[in-house]
């Protein structure tokens, strides 16, 4: 019997994305024939994409179509980084994106959407995901749109046009200049991106009711160590709150460019530039993998184990 080392488990791991234990055994029958092992895998369909349901997928990329007045982003998520670079990888979720303007923001409807060569789109991130060996998941979709008006988008950490770690789309309400309207939405757009608070939502009552309960419940155990009587307690978390969404919500933060003019100034002033009024109607921002709890191993003292069986 072949003597079975941590690097041939490796190398069998990396070659097939099967598991640790399952290449071990693998090459156990194969007595240490790499290439043997790997047709075992494949017939038992260890091999590539089979075995992969178990992990987790949090990388991948974010992509954002803008048209006119609509808009739609997307999330498909990968195992790893290096996916997130490759062309096929980049190009399907590009084209993703392109057919998710018709999905209404609706993730299993745009699953179901013919992709192209006999396949929906969740047929093609299967098939991609078995070509390239590692699970792969179309995990959100969202959509805007402004009539009149237009939909801006910016893509932060692009690795292609569209394509990136941050996705943003700001919708645009105005019968201006669609030219001057797709500026400011684009700096809008930048904004979101990029605030050190990422905005929640468009209005205070919009905001999830657990997370305003929670603030609250801090701010009045932070009030009442001053030792103050529950009365003067409820306006400093009156006040408190007011800070909270001033953080959080859009139209009420700091300007990123400009932090001496909200973001509602901000539109409000464009008007004069664009010849008309401008609502702010909506945005939507993704980041990739937010969200996704992400399983941390130690990879060397997997394949040690995994090899001394």
């Amino acid at each position: 019997m072949a003597e079975i080392t941590a690097t041939m488990v490796k190398d069998l791991r990396e070659k097939t994305g099967a598991g640790m234990m399952d290449c071990r055994n693998a090459l156990n029958e194969a007595n240490g024939d790499i290439e043997a092992a790997i047709d075992i895998l494949r017939k038992k369909g260890l091999s590539k994409a089979a075995k992969k349901a178990g992990n987790v997928a949090a990388e991948g990329l974010v992509a954002v179509v803008a048209k006119g007045g609509t808009g739609a982003v997307v999330e498909v998520n990968s195992q790893t980084d290096f996916v997130a670079r490759n062309e096929e990888f980049q190009a399907m979720v590009g084209k993703i994106a392109e057919l998710a303007l018709s999905a209404g923001g609706d993730v299993a409807k745009l699953g179901n959407m013919t992709f192209g060569g006999g396949n929906t789109v969740a047929g093609q991130v299967t098939a991609l995901s078995g070509k390239i060996g590692e699970k792969m998941d179309l995990r959100r979709t969202g959509t805007l749109a402004a009539s009149p008006g237009v939909v801006a988008s910016y893509v932060h950490n692009q690795v292609a046009p569209g394509l990136g770690k941050i996705g943003v789309l700001v919708a645009l309400k105005s019968s201006g200049d669609p030219a001057k309207l797709a500026a400011l939405g684009r700096q809008l757009a930048m904004h979101v991106a990029g605030t050190p608070f990422p905005p929640l939502a468009m209005k205070p009552e919009q905001l999830d009711s657990a997370v305003v309960d929670r603030e609250k419940s801090i701010f009045a155990d932070q009030a009442r160590q001053s030792g103050k009587p529950e009365n003067i307690i409820a306006k400093m978390v009156e006040g408190r709150m007011r800070k909270f969404y001033e953080e959080v919500v859009l139209p009420m933060q700091p300007f990123i460019l400009d932090p001496d003019r909200t973001v509602a100034t901000v539109v409000k002033d464009a008007e004069k530039d664009v010849g008309a009024p401008v609502s702010l109607e909506g945005f939507v921002r993704y980041a990739l993998g937010e969200g996704i709890q992400k399983v941390e191993s130690d990879f060397a003292a997997e394949v040690a184990a995994a090899a001394k069986g």
